[in-house]
């Protein structure tokens, strides 16, 4: 191939890949104004953490999938009894992802409360917010509770951190007193991203120094991924310390995720 048709190939692939990225910028920009017009047109903002409101919160998420080119496929029956959820956190995807896939409230760092458009839809959408290292976590765990005895489902990252995916981190157990607290059990939901090759994906996690802005560029830019949810068997609180349940938590978030590995993952890590 001589120079110049290399350069008139390489230019078709370039603009090619431009006008996909536009037209998932321009899809992204459509979910979110239909994010609102259900949040307004539902009144969801007048009672945020209605039960009901899940099914909105659910759609939304299936449709922000479906911009991000994640398919999502969960791994037998996702729960509905009132629980306290948990999940491993390995990007801002997993919202989407644990949305689509369970009818669910979030728990959220306070941060994301206050970013542009997308913070006023999860506040308008029933997100609950709380500022890491602060009282805070003992008023929304008090806030938690309450929801939970009226069996309102909460989900949380108890890593409170993203990682690649590979293993668990340290779990932070105080939220879980609410479960305790409210004697409802502790469900646990994991999530596990493969790309086309069979192995875990490194452009869904958001890792390292990247800013929230770039790596939304990376994942509109990414080819299909596959997210594996799977929720395991609920974990009751009955006679559990926060330590204990805890311990509980992580051992079985450990162990839960290598089981997904091995069925999802072409090679074992």
């Amino acid at each position: 191939m001589n120079p110049t048709v290399q350069d008139q190939t390489s230019h078709r692939h370039g603009l090619a890949k431009f006008w996909l990225y536009m037209r998932k910028v321009t899809a992204s920009l459509a979910v979110i104004s239909e994010g609102f017009y259900l949040v307004f047109r539902h009144g969801l903002y007048k009672n945020p953490n209605n039960p009901c409101n899940t099914r909105y919160v659910q759609y939304f998420c299936r449709q922000l999938c479906k911009v991000f080119n994640i398919e999502v496929q969960v791994h037998g029956e996702i729960p509905r009894e009132p629980a306290l959820w948990v999940s491993n956190h390995v990007s801002w995807l997993d919202i989407a992802v644990l949305g689509s896939g369970a009818r669910v409230f979030f728990l959220a760092k306070a941060e994301i409360e206050n970013w542009p458009i997308l913070g006023k839809l999860a506040k308008g959408g029933g997100t609950l917010f709380i500022k890491r290292g602060s009282g805070d976590s003992v008023r929304i765990r008090e806030q938690i509770t309450g929801f939970l005895k009226q069996n309102i489902p909460v989900l949380f990252f108890p890593e409170a951190t993203t990682s690649d995916g590979r293993a668990i981190k340290k779990v932070h157990g105080r939220i879980l007193g609410a479960a305790i607290e409210a004697q409802r059990p502790v469900q646990i939901c994991l999530i596990c991203y493969v790309n086309q090759h069979g192995e875990l994906d490194t452009v869904a996690p958001f890792i390292n120094d990247i800013s929230f802005a770039a790596h939304v560029k990376k994942v509109l830019e990414m080819p299909q991924v596959i997210a594996h949810l799977v929720a395991l068997p609920a974990i009751e609180t009955e006679g559990h310390s926060v330590e204990s349940l805890t311990r509980v938590v992580q051992q079985t978030m450990q162990a839960g995720l290598k089981n997904l590995h091995a069925r999802v993952l072409k090679k074992s890590l």
